[in-house]
């Protein structure tokens, strides 16, 4: 397929359109991640990290086809998954003023980059499927992308700061997802059965959403117990 062809745009078009659709999460991820970096960093945390997710997605593309039959391979994702979801809503802890800038934004960029390692499983199919082995559509689709992405996440953080409520909301929706990918195992699939996880995807995927709430909010208040004391002290 050349670029002279038109076949070539369409299917370009569909790489660009797929990715922007399957990132909506990995944009919660972006904005959440980047919420809490001083003002001046935010805009670099957020190129910083769509870069990074676009060309992870790359890399992830070429070995996807190996990993995806793996067992056990989904539900050690779901619950790298969910350790990200509770992260992102515990308190920051307290640091030093001239190293914390520097270490909160590869931070910020290194919980990009696992996020989206774990949740690019279903977009770099779409996009592998649709390239059909074109590297040059995959990679000119997803570079396209990156604006797209950093415009999702930017929007995403403006509520987030608006709306703190919003940083729980995106937890769940994290945790949601790695209940869903959880029960998308091979293993998990051979044990239950096709028509039983069928049945209770849902409910894995609302366990999971809960699970994470359950969890930051008591990390999250551990942890201010702990701050405060440590200021009274």
């Amino acid at each position: 397929m050349s670029y002279l062809e038109p076949l070539f745009w369409l299917a370009l078009l569909k790489i660009i359109w797929i990715n922007v659709l399957l990132s909506g999460d990995n944009a919660v991820v972006i904005a959440m991640a980047c919420r809490s970096l001083p003002d001046r960093l935010r805009r670099t945390g957020m190129i910083l990290g769509a870069g990074v997710a676009v060309g992870m997605r790359v890399v992830f593309t070429a070995i996807i086809a190996v990993l995806l039959g793996l067992p056990w391979l989904r539900i050690v994702g779901s619950l790298a998954l969910m350790y990200i979801a509770v992260d992102l809503v515990l308190p920051e802890e307290a640091e030093d003023g001239g190293v914390a800038a520097h270490d909160s934004l590869w931070r910020a960029v290194g919980t990009i980059a696992v996020a989206d390692l774990v949740m690019s499983l279903d977009n770099v199919v779409a996009i592998a499927a649709v390239a059909d082995g074109n590297w040059a559509l995959i990679v000119i689709g997803l570079v396209i992308s990156i604006p797209m992405i950093i415009a999702g996440a930017a929007l995403i953080m403006g509520l987030l700061s608006r709306f703190p409520v919003l940083v729980w909301a995106g937890a769940a929706l994290l945790g949601w997802v790695a209940g869903e990918m959880f029960m998308s195992d091979v293993k998990v699939l051979e044990y239950l059965g096709e028509s039983v996880v069928h049945n209770v995807e849902y409910v894995a995927a609302a366990v999971g959403a809960a699970l994470v709430l359950a969890i930051g909010w008591t990390l999250s208040r551990r942890r201010s117990a702990h701050s405060t004391g440590s200021h009274g002290s």
